[in-house]
């Protein structure tokens, strides 16, 4: 997966094994990946920086879900809306606008099951 640096948002990939918490039975199956976000685009879905999210495959993502996403090849973390034949790509922090493309050039990776954060 291409590391995004998309609206103040990075993601960094981490092992799943390698995340204190992550509870056994998604550590364990392949469907499973972890990012590590940077930056505060998320702030509204209580993700913050430094929080890692857990996502699993989902081969049809439902509106409203929280996903991954790689838009022309760029990663973010989303809620998924489509509209008009589009997919809108609404991010959780009401200063940034929504990301819009054509469906081919929106790849759902996952869907955001978990947040885990050190305090």
């Amino acid at each position: 997966m291409t590391v995004g640096r998309r609206q103040g948002q990075v993601l960094e990939p981490v092992e799943v094994e390698d995340v204190p918490g992550a509870p056994g039975e998604m550590a364990r199956s392949p469907d499973t990946f972890a990012l590590r976000v940077r930056g505060d685009a998320l702030i509204e879905e209580q993700i913050g920086d430094g929080d890692v999210i857990l996502a699993q495959s989902a081969p049809a993502p439902r509106e409203g879900d929280t996903v991954v996403a790689l838009v022309r090849g760029e990663a973010t973390v989303k809620r998924l809306h489509r509209q008009d034949g589009k997919v809108l790509l609404q991010p959780a922090d009401e200063r940034l606008a929504p990301i819009t493309a054509a469906e081919e050039d929106v790849e759902i990776r996952g869907v955001v099951v978990a947040v885990i954060r050190k305090y």
